[in-house]
């Protein structure tokens, strides 16, 4: 019988690909802790010059440029063989689907479309960049004039229900449930870890930094990630 697969990945899988993650030795908020600030949903929402901070971080965001690794293509790879019951991902880079991943569950959004906060208008990112290239510092809602933010899940804002409980599913619907790249710290999505245990699941924790579960998983894994994944997956 074929193992089955549910995945969960954190920032970490995308390191090597040039987007620094946040809580790691070089990780944002390690080497800026302040800027914890712009992914605060209640100090954006109050102040314009956090929000001219996200919107400067924003316009510098590697993703724009930043291509998928070979863990990402090892992803895409198992979902094409059958064997992933979903590929649910921390990020909001984009690069799993840039890697070919179909079936993708974004706990936290996407950097790559902006949201109105008043009137919830969706425009591409790509639609904004341009005013923030010009000069804006925080751009409005041109239809409502609205504060403006990346479709990015914030702290202080409620993740997507359907999307949490559609991983919470394919948590339940796998053999065995892979965490890869996170710290497993910010909640709900470390929680997938203890439906997986509670499930009667194997649990694999591939991470470069300890993790909160490691001491209850079946399996550890310390390296490259862009090395081990397509390894293990294959």
């Amino acid at each position: 019988m074929t193992e089955r697969f549910a995945v969960l990945t954190g920032a970490g899988i995308s390191t090597a690909s040039g987007i620094p993650d946040f809580r790691g030795p070089q990780g944002l908020w390690t080497k800026d802790p302040g800027a914890q600030a712009m992914f605060d949903i209640d100090e954006y929402v109050a102040s314009p010059r956090v929000r001219a901070a996200a919107w400067k971080h924003r316009l510098a965001n590697p993703a724009w440029t930043a291509e998928p690794n070979a863990g990402h293509r090892a992803l895409a790879e198992l979902e094409r063989q059958g064997r992933l019951t979903a590929l649910i991902t921390q990020n909001i880079d984009g690069l799993h689907q840039k890697a070919g991943s179909v079936n993708v569950l974004e706990l936290h959004g996407t950097v790559w479309y902006v949201d109105c906060l008043s009137c919830a208008r969706r425009i591409p990112m790509a639609d904004l960049l341009p005013r923030l290239e010009a000069g804006e510092e925080d751009p409005a809602c041109e239809v409502c004039g609205g504060i403006l933010k990346s479709a990015t899940v914030s702290f202080g804002q409620s993740l997507d229900q359907n999307v949490l409980d559609a991983a919470v599913a394919a948590t339940e619907a796998c053999d065995t449930f892979l965490a890869v790249g996170t710290s497993l710290q910010v909640y709900p999505a470390a929680g997938l870890c203890d439906v997986a245990l509670k499930a009667g699941k194997r649990l694999i924790i591939m991470n470069a930094q300890p993790t909160p579960y490691d001491e209850e998983a079946d399996e550890v894994l310390r390296g490259p990630i862009e090395t081990l994944l397509p390894e293990l997956v294959g």
